[in-house]
């Protein structure tokens, strides 16, 4: 267990992609802590935004697998007890799972530890709000949902609403990969994402220089997913 905390992969991470901290209010009470890794000159990149007990670091594996493809790519988290995070760690999957799965889980139980309470709390407030993105303003906007079909936090009821506010959209099935499949299923997430942004290369919002990524390439990309996937 623990192993992704110790692999070559993460501890190249740590020392070779800064963490950095900006202060976004007048009285130094609010930092963003992030990661931006790949071509400053992209001015539309790829975001990402961590569960309630994850830190920015748990998508290393998008970070260096998309930034060596020529995306450009940011991740952050809000730097705003016990009882809190019990809450989190009961939505963890409990029974058994494959390795890869178990080391994920390990990794987050690791980052959760490393958040404070404040944080936490923010973080637990703003995720049970009562709201959501109107579909009718993003109907324009072309979204991809990414599901697993193995358990997860997430209820069939949930998802089920999900695709119903948004019945154009893409769906992109894991067979497995839990509540981290960003994780221990990071080749299978990471050709998605570079699926869904395909569509946006030559454009303002390409967060990529089209030139980096052939359409060929992509193809033996999907070649190897739907081999990997065969073999789960």
């Amino acid at each position: 267990m623990g192993e992704i905390k110790v692999s070559p992969d993460y501890n190249w991470f740590r020392g070779s992609v800064p963490l950095k901290k900006i202060i976004v209010d007048d009285d130094d009470s609010k930092i963003w802590s992030l990661y931006d890794a790949g071509p400053r000159s992209i001015r539309c990149p790829l975001i990402f935004l961590p569960p309630v007990s994850g830190t920015a670091d748990v998508f290393f594996r998008q970070i260096l697998a998309l930034t060596g493809w020529g995306y450009r790519v940011i991740a952050f988290w809000l730097m705003p007890a016990f009882m809190l995070k019990k809450i989190v760690l009961g939505n963890f999957s409990s029974g058994p799972v494959d390795p890869m799965m178990a080391d994920a889980i390990d990794f987050m139980v690791d980052r959760l530890e490393s958040l404070g309470q404040s944080e936490l709390a923010s973080r637990l407030t703003l995720n049970c709000q009562n709201s959501y993105v109107e579909p009718h303003k993003i109907r324009d906007i072309p979204v991809t949902i990414m599901d697993v079909f193995d358990q997860s936090a997430l209820s069939t009821e949930a998802k089920e609403e999900m695709y119903k506010l948004y019945p154009n959209a893409r769906r992109a099935h894991l067979k497995t990969g839990g509540n981290f499949p960003y994780l221990c299923r990071s080749a299978e997430v990471n050709l998605y994402v570079q699926i869904h942004l395909l569509q946006f290369h030559g454009t303002k919002y390409a967060a990529i220089d089209p030139s980096m990524v052939s359409a060929e390439e992509l193809e033996v990309q999907k070649g190897s997913l739907s081999i990997s996937q065969e073999e789960q």
